[in-house]
């Protein structure tokens, strides 16, 4: 029975399944500074699992399932910014100046408090290496060996990338600082950001959501609608998909509230009704109308954790008779 390849694959993937409610809050932390992105990160996440699972039955050995993920992780992410050409990394071998080693002195304790307090869009202004790098050891506190194993970089690489990457990141965030000083109300100076009004499809859903107008929430979906929620299969059709609110109506009442986020309309879901942050999200897409995707953060709910997040001008109007 020892010897049956199926049960051991089997007892690979429960061991996987086991690490991935530890592990995905810190993954999430790392492809999403490396994306730039909350969302992106969150979808290489859900990819990195989904590769994982498929590549553990081809493996002669178990790899130490950690460092095996974030490498896939890792390589995923650098494929999706490669396709973007967005990709501005520097040659390994161009930086030599050395970053301090391991200890904690003050200013290795500024420099990583500097990295887990930056917003996730601005490490996309670092180069590939110099992000990746910054990411594992300031946010992630990784050892210079563990990153030099992952990244396939020298350990004195990966001071001078650290190195490279903290006074890039520190400028980075002095400018933006900069920007946010500006005085608003001076004559010609740049004033806030302003909350972007919601469209009219996702108001009425969220008036509808918070009426409890499961009926008519149904009536929206497109026939081939398809609804994602991590860790949990793919429904899809109108059918399927339509008892994604059945499940809510059986559940403890939420609030929805329209808002954006880099850039993309989602919906901000409360289980407090008196709480100024989220507990998750949700994002629609739509087709001709009606909504054809929906993507629900319910389960992987560290999305919103660092989330750049604007709720929508005249959200507390969202709850009435929207139509």
């Amino acid at each position: 029975m020892s010897g049956d390849p199926s049960a051991h694959g089997t007892a690979r993937q429960a061991q996987l399944l086991a690490l991935a409610g530890e592990l995905r809050p810190q993954l999430h932390r790392y492809c999403a500074r490396l994306m730039g992105s909350v969302i992106e990160g969150e979808d290489v996440v859900q990819d990195t699992f989904a590769r994982a699972f498929v590549a553990l039955d081809e493996l002669q050995e178990t790899p130490p399932l950690r460092a095996w993920l974030f490498r896939i992780a890792h390589n995923r992410a650098m494929d999706l910014l490669r396709s973007r050409a967005i990709r501005a990394a520097e040659p390994i071998e161009a930086a030599y100046e050395v970053a301090d080693a391991e200890s904690p002195d003050p200013v290795e304790v500024l420099m990583r408090r500097e990295a887990v307090d930056t917003a996730v869009s601005r490490f996309a202004e670092l180069p590939t290496v110099q992000r990746s790098v910054v990411i594992l050891k300031d946010v992630l506190d990784q050892s210079l060996e563990e990153i030099a194993a992952l990244l396939d970089l020298t350990v004195n690489a990966v001071k001078a990338h650290l190195a490279r990457g903290r006074a890039r990141l520190k400028a980075i965030n002095a400018n933006a600082v900069d920007a946010d000083a500006v005085d608003a109300n001076a004559p010609g100076e740049r004033a806030p950001r302003a909350a972007r009004p919601p469209s009219p499809a996702v108001a009425r859903y969220v008036a509808l959501f918070n009426r409890h107008d499961w009926d008519a929430l149904r009536a929206m979906l497109a026939d081939d609608v398809r609804l994602v929620q991590s860790a949990h299969p793919l429904r899809a059709g109108a059918a399927d998909v339509g008892m994604f609110f059945g499940i809510y109506a059986r559940s403890a009442p939420v609030r929805l509230a329209p808002a954006w986020l880099e850039g993309r309309e989602v919906i901000a879901v409360f289980e407090d009704p008196q709480a100024v942050k989220p507990s998750y999200l949700m994002w629609l897409e739509w087709t001709a109308g009606r909504i054809s995707f929906i993507r629900d953060y319910r389960y992987v709910r560290y999305v919103v954790d660092d989330a750049e997040l604007l709720l929508a001008g005249d959200a507390a109007s969202t709850g009435e008779g929207t139509t």
